[in-house]
């Protein structure tokens, strides 16, 4: 990535967006993230922070106004702020509904919309944070499962509709210890042993770390994936890749 970039990364004040924002930092990006909540006191200074909830169109046109403002044209977009509800279709209410799907669905289409409006003209990158749960569902994971398969599908069109002067990729993260993974385990009837289980089904051997996925935003925000759009990459330790037996009975 080249220096002096100017990133906006949604959602980071905490777990894979404050690793993307630190990472970003770190390969010489200005940075502006947000959060519907005041700014996080551990927060590098360098990183200017604005208050704002994603799914509002006037907030997605006003991170675009702070950034430009600040450090100048937009090259670079990581939508990573997300929620999750911990339920079936059947226990889902319109409040539900209404709280995942306007996070996650129509807060990355709202910022990615605002950010076309320079980029499909002067170029620009898009990453969205999918998940593996777009893929396969996670049981009473219903909305949320649902929310991530758009995300992939939107990333798609994205990168038909507006390259060459636009690449946009997804990545899809695995089990990445967060507070979201640990509501998730939590809803087990045993997470000591649910966590031991998830374990033993990682080739990796080990459950991710906001950084791996942040490392993985840094490669497709570098030149080093130029030619690499309309991609949704996994990021799971193996996961996905193995079968459901569980190699510690046999």
């Amino acid at each position: 990535m080249a220096k002096q970039e100017t990133a906006i990364v949604t959602g980071g004040s905490r777990g894979i967006g404050r690793a993307i924002v630190e990472r970003l930092i770190a390969d010489g990006a200005n940075v502006v993230t947000c959060g519907r909540g005041p700014r996080p006191d551990d927060l590098p200074e360098s990183v200017v922070w604005v208050q704002a909830d994603v799914s509002l169109t006037g907030d997605a046109a006003r991170l675009i106004k702070a950034a430009n403002d600040a450090f100048g044209r937009v090259n670079l977009l990581v939508n990573s702020a997300g929620v999750q509800v911990e339920k079936t279709v059947a226990d889902s209410d319109d409040d539900d509904w209404n709280l995942v799907m306007n996070v996650n669905c129509k807060g990355v289409f709202n910022m990615c919309r605002a950010a076309l409006l320079d980029m499909a003209v002067h170029g620009g990158n898009i990453i969205n944070i999918g998940s593996i749960s777009g893929m396969a569902a996670d049981p009473s994971m219903a909305l949320y499962n649902a929310s991530k398969a758009f995300v992939h599908g939107l990333t798609r069109s994205i990168a038909v509709d507006h390259g060459p002067k636009v690449r946009c990729n997804a990545i899809r993260p695995g089990w990445i210890m967060t507070e979201m993974a640990g509501d998730a385990f939590a809803l087990a009837t045993d997470p000591e042993k649910a966590m031991t289980d998830a374990l033993a089904r990682h080739p990796a051997g080990r459950l991710g770390e906001p950084a791996d996925i942040a490392n993985m935003v840094a490669w497709l925000a570098s030149d080093q994936s130029a030619y690499v759009t309309g991609e949704c990459f996994t990021v799971d330790g193996g996961m996905t890749a193995a079968s459901p037996l569980n190699p510690g009975l046999f």
